[in-house]
């Protein structure tokens, strides 16, 4: 099978690429070097197949490059928590007007598979059950309640304690950033696209991606390479909250093999999957155990949040499992260890 794959210098692009090419597929990478995920040229890593530096919003480098392709694996786009609104702009254009370019150009070259890369932050706040109301739609947290230190989100009908559930699927999806804006607006446009010409979507929702070759340094990257850094120069890592907000660490090795098993499997239209490694781990659990790995300082729980920062999200990740016959194979404590030395970009 011969793929377009978009991003494919990045992160998890050239480790999707690895894993195509292991399996006797041809990637054909396609990647613009944003300086939000790119320190340089063409990384080492992807020296060794076809790389076109260019970008997935320019029509005529996209229909050129679709000639002869089966499928196509979209990674591209801007990531992360960002700055505040002022770089909503970056993600609209990346991320939803490339996506449209894209599928408009497969439209034309009779291209008919996608598997995209979705993400977790469509859901936002995770899923919660009251003791009262049963399963509940959290509310966003207010400011001053995160201020006091209280950080679990209420139920919204009575106040009480909520316990944290594992998120399926068919949960009711509430972007709580740009980022998460423009993820979502990219499965509505897949969606569309599908209906319209007959065509398949996967949608990985992946989560928390970490591994070798994440981006450092800039405020796009995930919260492992952040810490990663301040180890690295010799600082505690700084975890926000009390550290006990729950999320699902995936390996980019497993998430790169989600995608090739999507690339070989048929689907109607658009299917969602949870792509996690189903192990639930804390955010202080992931400082504290990369900064034992690394040697160095213990992590300082500082207090407070982000803005739009969501409490817990953790999958089920069943309908992966059902639908490609995917399960992660690298466990936390395995990758975690191994990441106190990873290459970074």
């Amino acid at each position: 099978m011969r793929v377009l794959l978009t991003g494919g210098a990045g992160f998890i692009g050239s480790h999707v690429a690895d894993a195509l090419a292991a399996g006797g597929d041809e990637p054909v990478l396609l990647d613009a070097l944003l300086p939000q995920a790119h320190s340089g040229p063409v990384p080492p890593w992807a020296e060794r197949y076809e790389v076109v530096v260019g970008d997935v919003s320019d029509p005529t480098v996209v229909a050129g490059l679709l000639r002869g392709v089966d499928a196509v694996c979209h990674q591209a786009a801007v990531v992360g928590h960002g700055l505040d609104p002022s770089d909503a702009p970056l993600y609209a254009f990346n991320n939803d007007y490339g996506t449209a370019v894209l599928l408009a150009a497969m439209h034309e070259a009779g291209v008919r598979k996608l598997v995209l890369a979705s993400s977790m932050v469509v859901y936002g706040e995770g899923r919660y059950r009251c003791p009262t109301h049963d399963v509940v739609r959290a509310a966003p947290r207010k400011q001053e309640s995160i201020d006091n230190g209280d950080y679990e989100p209420p139920c919204p009908y009575c106040g009480a304690a909520l316990e944290p559930l594992l998120v399926p699927e068919t949960a009711p999806l509430d972007p709580r950033s740009t980022y998460a804006a423009s993820k979502l607006a990219q499965e509505h446009y897949a969606a569309a696209w599908a209906r319209q010409t007959g065509g398949s979507v996967w949608a990985l929702r992946y989560h928390n991606v970490y591994g070798p070759r994440m981006p450092r340094d800039t405020p796009y990257a995930g919260v492992a390479s952040l810490f990663r850094s301040s180890l690295e120069n010799g600082q505690a890592p700084t975890v926000l909250e009390d550290g006990r907000q729950r999320r699902d660490f995936v390996h980019v090795t497993d998430v790169a093999r989600a995608n090739v098993l999507a690339l070989h499997a048929e689907t109607d239209t658009l299917t969602p999957l949870n792509i996690c490694s189903g192990e639930p781990r804390t955010v202080g659990d992931l400082a504290v155990e990369l900064a034992l790995a690394c040697d160095g300082p213990t992590p300082r729980v500082v207090g407070g949040a982000r803005s739009a920062d969501v409490r817990h999200v953790v999958a089920d990740p069943a309908e992966a499992t059902r639908l490609l016959g995917f399960t992660a194979l690298t466990s936390f404590a395995t990758g975690v260890k191994a990441f106190a030395t990873d290459p970074l970009r």
